[in-house]
């Protein structure tokens, strides 16, 4: 699991049919100072996140099997939001 910031959305009227209806997000990995690193990225939100926010992201397997309405679809999912964090306890 990792830390990043909502920084804003990605619009995108055609893509494969795992992501109709799903939020894209583009997210800054942060450390837990906030700080960014690595480069930004899209994520898949599966909970409601918005632009301001700190989350928790999952990639790869885990990101894939968020927000399934049907076992049988192919998701293409490579990294999703799965929470909000409220704050950084050090």
């Amino acid at each position: 699991m990792y830390m990043a910031k909502v920084i804003g959305s990605v619009v995108s009227t055609q893509k494969d049919p795992s992501l109709v209806g799903r939020k894209l997000m583009i997210v800054q990995p942060v450390n837990s100072d906030g700080r960014a690193v690595r480069h930004q990225e899209v994520a898949a939100d599966s909970v409601g996140a918005g632009i301001g926010e700190y989350v928790l992201l999952v990639r790869g397997a885990g990101a894939r099997l968020t927000n399934h309405k049907d076992a049988t679809m192919v998701d293409v999912n490579d990294c999703a939001i799965v929470g909000i964090i409220d704050r950084f306890d050090q």
